[in-house]
């Protein structure tokens, strides 16, 4: 860390976006594609206006990314990029945003970006990828706004805050800070701009409207109704929220911010109420919903940032070196702990409960050979599926084959309901793959006849049970019938232009309560 020894410079900057480049490259090159993101390809390989559980913009870029290769480490570059990007862009915005910031300020700012525990090692392509993008786009023109109420700059944040709320829905935190940080200011110029952030993102959310109020409102049943089954009152998530916060900070820079926020804040000017707007107020409306649900480390990446810049320009020089090189201590653990682990051996998570999760995502090729003879049964046509919806598109993503999702399954697995229609395979024959021995008894209900047999992969076992003659009419009254009560009791104050499950499976009832 000799590069560490002095105050930065752009050159010892340049090494480490190249370092950690290199690093992130090759991550996403051997790491296989994970279930999440597996889930979003599928929306790329089948582009619509709108998707089950999130807004379309990562279904779009993937679309595009696919229309060039379906390889892993391209299909990830948006993130893979991402931190470098977003360390250059604060970087240069920073002298436009914070009065009398030197050139080392700005590097230490960038090269904390750069290092942050989660961007060392995140390169998976997800919602968070354009919406981090947007968001942290969105505050910086927000901060040159708010310098001296220009329009134009407001335009710009409103811009980059619609393209944050076709990406994920709790952006909304972003959008409220704006308001609080307009609440405090209290000019009409101010007002005028939050007004006009606001007016460019109703394009974006009357084209979620459009596209739910035609789907049977997934998104707003999702976000709002079936994903909080085990919601409440919790001290396990307070204290889980404070070391996720803690974590993507670090320790140190967590101690350092608490301890500024203490003290009495230099100068009542603009930078420093809306900088700190932009930081207090996602922190601390995530800390009140931590309090009856776990809060993801995923939620928080967008807010990061902000909290670097804010901390930075109040740090002294030596405090601010010691920090930088704990950043890069800490990234260079990161870096020897995923090294060590990819070059152990699958087996040496074999005492792993997950280890079957595992298997079917690094042994796709051997899982693919092992299901090759029956998918190739040309007398049995064999309709390929899973028993959960992460599993199935981890595997369709590996077979290049759409695998769908037979029975119940949970609210992350809904997508399916979209993409699947059981009607066309009454008759047929259906292969449901499985980590876990099956329950025959189960299967019979739906099949003429019904079979299994396993097979071991690097000492996981799967299961293949195969069902000949599959009885729809039976499946829609104890499978689907029940989906519908559950996952599809839309609020009759909702105005409904369709709904694809209940269009498809009861088209003379409606999908509400």
């Amino acid at each position: 860390m000799k590069l560490l020894s002095a105050d930065l410079r752009w050159p010892a900057l340049t090494f480490f976006i190249l370092l950690t480049l290199v690093f992130r490259f090759w991550l996403a090159a051997v790491l296989p594609i994970t279930g999440d993101e597996a889930y979003f390809i599928w929306w790329g390989w089948r582009p619509d206006w709108g998707f089950y559980d999130h807004p379309p913009m990562i279904g779009w870029w993937l679309a595009a990314l696919l229309a060039v290769s379906d390889s892993e480490w391209w299909l990830r570059l948006p993130s893979i990029v991402q931190p470098a990007i977003l360390a250059l862009t604060v970087r240069w915005a920073l002298p436009h945003l914070v009065a009398d910031i030197d050139d080392k300020q700005r590097d230490s700012v960038a090269l904390l970006i750069l290092l942050a525990p989660a961007n060392v090692w995140n390169i998976a392509i997800t919602t968070d990828t354009p919406l981090i993008y947007f968001s942290v786009l969105s505050g910086l023109a927000w901060l040159r706004a708010a310098k001296d109420d220009d329009l134009r700059w407001y335009a710009v944040a409103g811009g980059f805050l619609a393209g944050a709320v076709l990406s994920k829905y709790f952006v909304a935190i972003l959008g409220f800070a704006y308001l609080i940080d307009v609440l405090c200011r209290r000019t009409s110029k101010a007002w005028l701009g939050l007004a006009l952030v606001y007016a460019f993102c109703l394009p974006a959310l009357g084209l979620m409207a459009w596209w739910n109020s035609a789907n049977c409102w997934p998104n707003f049943m999702f976000n709002f109704v079936n994903r909080h089954e085990t919601a409440g009152w919790s001290v396990t998530t307070p204290l889980l929220y404070i070391v996720s916060v803690l974590y993507l900070l670090t320790p140190p820079a967590g101690w350092l911010a608490a301890r500024q926020l203490r003290q009495r804040l230099p100068g009542t000017n603009w930078r420093a109420s809306t900088l700190t707007v932009l930081v207090i107020v996602p922190f601390t409306l995530f800390a009140f919903l931590s309090l009856v649900k776990q809060i993801g480390l995923h939620w928080l990446l967008s807010f990061v940032p902000f909290v670097l810049i804010w901390l930075v320009v109040r740090l002294n020089a030596t405090t601010r070196r010691k920090l930088e090189k704990f950043f890069a201590g800490f990234a260079f653990v990161h870096v020897a702990i995923v090294v060590t682990i990819a070059i152990l051996p699958l087996e040496a998570w074999q005492n792993n409960r997950r280890y079957d999760g595992v298997v079917l995502t690094f042994a796709h090729k051997e899982l693919a050979r092992a299901l090759a003879p029956a998918l190739a049964d040309q007398d049995k046509q064999w309709v390929l599926a899973m028993d959960g919806y992460s599993n199935a598109v981890t595997l369709g993503y590996n077979l290049r084959k759409y695998v769908m999702v037979f029975g119940q399954a949970s609210s992350h697995a809904r997508h399916d309901d979209i993409l699947t229609d059981f009607r066309p395979l009454n008759n047929g024959n259906i292969l449901i793959l499985r980590k876990s021995e099956p329950d025959l008894a189960y299967y019979r209900q739906f099949f003429r006849t019904v079979s299994v047999d396993s097979f071991d992969i690097r000492g996981a076992r799967f299961w293949q049970v195969k069902g000949e003659g599959f009885d729809y009419p039976a499946y829609r009254e104890k499978i689907l019938t029940y989906v519908k009560q559950k996952y599809y009791s839309i609020p009759s104050w909702l105005p409904q232009r369709g709904c694809y499950f209940c269009d498809r499976y009861f088209p003379d009832e409606k999908c509400c309560r």
